[in-house]
């Protein structure tokens, strides 16, 4: 918890860029318990409910490629702050439901909000290396990837609460608010140099075409074995984790019959895994030596996936609970180490393309997984899907040791520009 404290009261661009995530992820759940519930309620029909997510995941796919090159080309900062500006005009749009209550029109503006939100969430990633030093980057990365898990957590229970409560048109208004409060968060982020560019060879990528640069940052992951290596672990996560979309509404209500409280009850657990998992893997990660990390990869996700396995079996909702927190605590794990060894081994130049395309790689694996789990749900029971999910996420683990074992994840070269610190002065105390 020190390397928390100590990062939020010293480094400015750090704390501004944080309190910018929490209030527009918080207002992002808003949103989405309150589109989920109208599009329930427009139409009565749970396909509709399915539709609609992935109305929203789908957009996100297609606008990964555009958003790496964009990233990688123009300043992030202001990529970002547009990225907020545009959602909040969108996020407003959705009181028209109220009144037009047509399903067309909220596919379209569910898949515009998630359209923008790449250029956001990969520009964050990005911009991470410019705004923390080496020392800060771990308890960066591990800070910033635990708040969007307790924002899930505290975003979706407030969001259901509010909404039922105040109404839709609060639950839209909120959402554009907090764009608009991270829009001005991230607009103050203040680098000697002027701006927050990539840093790469500027003529040289004007003389190259949209293809080409999206090639290179395919080229470089692919000769790159540990970079793709990780990109594949978040497939092989996406293969269970797309189903556990669905998996979790149907335990909660089918298995389980708890109804809505058994759904909260299991994507609460989950949602407390990640956090447990995030703060371990900031704990332990600076312990670790590379080999140590290839390890620890290895043994998480195995357990990542035996523990849903487990989940899928118990027989009472309590031990359900007990070990889908258990399974998603490695998760957590995993994904604090993976993002910080990307952060430390990415060329600045590089990580709008890299970052888009290792979380489109995810997103369109669990599209997949969510549709073959709705699918296979209408021929076999939920604790048969949840079996073949947690096996194929288990399996993960033996590709990638497989991989350590001949050799092939070296350690590639660091590219780090230790960012100038005129901007990271200590709070004085009131």
């Amino acid at each position: 918890m020190s390397g928390f404290v100590d990062i939020l009261r010293t480094n400015r661009n750090y704390r501004n860029c944080w309190l910018g995530q929490i209030v527009s992820e918080i207002g992002d759940h808003f949103n989405s318990i309150a589109v989920l519930s109208l599009a329930l309620h427009l139409t009565g029909s749970g396909a509709t409910v399915g539709a609609v997510m992935i109305a929203r995941v789908l957009p996100s796919i297609l606008a990964g490629p555009i958003a790496g090159l964009v990233l990688d080309r123009m300043d992030r900062r202001k990529i970002m702050v547009a990225s907020d500006l545009l959602r909040c005009v969108v996020a407003l749009l959705h009181i028209l439901l109220l009144t037009y209550r047509e399903t067309w029109l909220l596919y379209v503006l569910s898949g515009l909000l998630m359209f923008a939100s790449p250029f956001f969430n990969s520009g964050r990633s990005a911009i991470l290396p410019r705004i923390a030093s080496r020392e800060e980057l771990h308890s960066a990365n591990a800070l910033t990837q635990t708040t969007s898990w307790l924002t899930l957590s505290i975003g979706t229970m407030l969001g259901g609460i509010s909404t039922g409560a105040l109404g839709y048109r609060w639950a839209f208004v909120a959402n554009a608010l907090s764009f608009l409060c991270s829009a001005i968060a991230i607009w103050s982020l203040k680098s000697p140099e002027g701006h927050f560019r990539p840093l790469r060879d500027v003529s040289a990528a004007k003389r190259q075409s949209n293809y080409q640069e999206f090639r290179e940052g395919l080229r470089y992951m692919s000769t790159r074995p540990l970079i793709l290596g990780i990109a594949l672990l978040g497939v092989g996560w996406a293969t269970g984790g797309g189903a556990a979309q669905v998996l979790f509404t149907l335990f909660g209500e089918v298995v389980f019959k708890a109804g809505p409280k058994g759904i909260g009850l299991i994507w609460s657990f989950a949602g407390i895994g990640l956090v447990a998992g995030g703060m371990l893997g900031h704990r332990l990660g600076p312990k670790y030596t590379f080999e140590r990390y290839k390890h620890a990869v290895t043994i998480a996700f195995f357990l990542h996936g035996l523990c849903y396995v487990i989940f899928s079996v118990m027989p009472e909702i309590w031990g359900a609970m007990i070990f889908i927190a258990f399974s998603r605590v490695a998760m957590g794990f995993n994904s604090v180490l993976n993002r910080t060894i990307l952060l430390l081994h990415i060329p600045d130049g590089l990580r709008g393309r890299v970052f888009t395309t290792v979380e489109t790689m995810a997103n369109a694996v669990m599209m997949l997984s969510m549709g073959a789990a709705g699918v296979a749900s209408t021929h076999f029971s939920p604790r048969e899907i949840g079996v073949v999910a947690g096996g194929l996420s288990a399996s993960t683990a033996l590709f990638w040791a497989w991989a350590n074992a001949a050799g092939k994840l070296t350690e590639p070269e660091q590219d780090w520009q230790e960012p100038k610190r005129e901007f990271s002065e200590p709070v004085t105390p009131a």
